[in-house]
């Protein structure tokens, strides 16, 4: 994997056939959490509560413990039905989990083919789950205060005495940096890296000289009282201040994708021939719900880079995992039902040696 210098070597992915409130503690700091647990309905997993009402109970110290783990960069992809998703986000929002925004898997009409009884159903057929991102918010110190990342950047402007249209001549930009960079309306939206170094750079040249530094980011003991590094600067803020985002044009929330098919989906090993039962009819699936490995892919590309950590709390088969081996990522997962992990560790072992299709 190419990691970055400052981080140690980490193995591709380790899987705990087990329930994993008992692994938080010991896994590395996560980029980015992947959770697929419980929906709440009615497929029969051990240990799902079957009351959607319970739902937000059951994750309760799961996503507490996300939230003692997570840095400023993680992110949490959380899958569910709609109202199950909506049930869970008061628990989110609690544990200071920040809604980004809702993805719609969009299964297609043939999802419901051979589900629907025109004579019985009340409503339009379901083919959609959700996929819910959340990252955690920043705060930073001003002065004596600790303030949001909006909020911070147009304090530590306003300290320096510099009228805020200075701001876009430090970026070179004819009104970016009021308009948006420094605005405390809803237009808001953080700079790019250079133009936080461009502001910061200005400001501790042309400001008070009482209030230096300003723009700090802790980039070492000292701040950059003794001499501003602005490579330092940029660096912290870039990689571990906000979390990565590598956008991809024609890409949108609305995910269309049919359910997993052909040689793909793995079959005959599920919680019914784990029962014992013979007869197992035309869908035979190991898992009732197994994720396409072109959305885990998706995700992870869109928010990781490789040697970044990918934690998979509810594994199932550990479609996340396997797409973070196959992108040079670590993986580390857990699941609790025995038929689960077996399957889900030979898809592993074939994606580390690169035998997976």
């Amino acid at each position: 994997m190419n990691l970055p210098p400052s981080q140690p070597a980490r193995t591709a992915w380790s899987l705990h056939p087990g329930d994993v409130l008992g692994c938080y503690q010991d896994w590395p700091a996560p980029d980015i959490i992947i959770a697929d647990g419980p929906y709440s309905v009615g497929e029969g997993y051990p240990g799902d509560p079957m009351n959607l009402a319970k739902l937000p109970e059951w994750y309760e110290p799961h996503v507490a413990a996300w939230a003692r783990a997570a840095t400023p960069r993680t992110l949490l992809w959380f899958w569910n039905t709609e109202v199950g998703w909506a049930t869970v986000h008061p628990v989110l929002a609690r544990h200071g989990w920040h809604y980004e925004q809702a993805c719609v898997w969009d299964k297609g009409l043939r999802h419901a083919a051979g589900r629907v009884n025109s004579h019985t159903i009340r409503h339009f057929p379901v083919v959609t789950e959700l996929c819910v991102m959340y990252s955690r918010p920043v705060e930073l110190a001003s002065g004596d205060k600790m303030l949001p990342l909006q909020q911070w950047m147009r304090a530590e402007w306003l300290r320096t005495g510099l009228p805020l249209r200075l701001a876009n001549q430090a970026c070179g930009v004819k009104n970016a940096a009021t308009r948006k960079y420094l605005t405390a309306d809803n237009l808001w939206y953080p700079p790019p890296g250079t133009a936080l170094v461009a502001m910061a750079k200005y400001a501790n040249q042309h400001g008070r000289p009482e209030g230096r530094p300003y723009f700090e980011l802790a980039c070492d003991e000292r701040g950059v009282a003794a001499g501003w590094d602005e490579q330092r600067l940029q660096h912290r803020w870039e990689h571990t201040l906000r979390y990565r985002w590598h956008h991809v044009h024609g890409i949108s929330n609305v995910w269309d994708c049919p359910p997993v098919s052909g040689p793909e989906r793995l079959r005959g090993r599920g919680l019914r021939a784990a029962a014992g039962r013979q007869n197992l009819g035309a869908d035979n699936s190991t898992h009732f719900n197994q994720k396409p490995l072109m959305l885990m892919r998706r995700i992870l590309q869109a928010c990781t880079d490789p040697g970044d950590v990918i934690w998979e709390p509810f594994g199932g088969l550990c479609t996340a995992s396997v797409a973070a081996v196959q992108l040079g990522r670590a993986a580390y997962a857990a699941e609790l039902v025995p038929s689960f992990a077996e399957a889900a560790r030979e898809r592993l072992q074939m994606a580390s040696t690169n035998l997976f299709a």
